[in-house]
């Protein structure tokens, strides 16, 4: 059961919304970058100095291909995470402006509550003067 807005939200997740989310998170972060860049350089060494076969030489075609492939994938589940997020923006603001509109009600209400109060404060305190200004006439 969800406790808060964000849990509520998350609840409702498909199962493809959490693994655009996880890819998302996982390719913005720095393990990702480092990886790839350990792995680009390997593949750049390997074909530039001859340890292995040449099977991509310069200028790397296999290796703008599988760039080309992984950007044609990451684009659309990255722009999938986003609109979650700006999905998750609006629900959270609702959840704001709801409770913001709940506090303005009870506020209200305690307002009303103190001027009932004062009212009659101030009608005792009238009543008061009036006897005390009576009682030495």
């Amino acid at each position: 059961m969800a406790t808060d807005w964000h849990a509520e939200h998350v609840d409702n997740y498909t199962v493809g919304q959490r693994i655009a989310d996880v890819v998302a998170r996982g390719m913005g972060s720095w393990a990702f970058i480092i990886t790839q860049t350990v792995l680009v350089g390997g593949w750049i060494a390997l074909n530039l100095l001859a340890w292995a076969r040449h099977w991509d030489p310069y200028p790397f075609i296999l290796l703008n291909l599988l760039f080309s492939t992984q950007a044609a994938y990451a684009a659309p589940i990255i722009m999938m995470a986003q609109n979650r997020q700006a999905e998750r923006d609006r629900f959270q603001a609702q959840a704001d402006y709801d409770t913001n509109v709940k506090g303005e009600r009870e506020i209200e209400e305690i307002m009303a509550h103190l001027d009932r109060i004062e009212d009659q404060h101030l009608a005792r305190i009238i009543v008061l003067l009036e006897e005390r200004a009576s009682g030495r006439s």
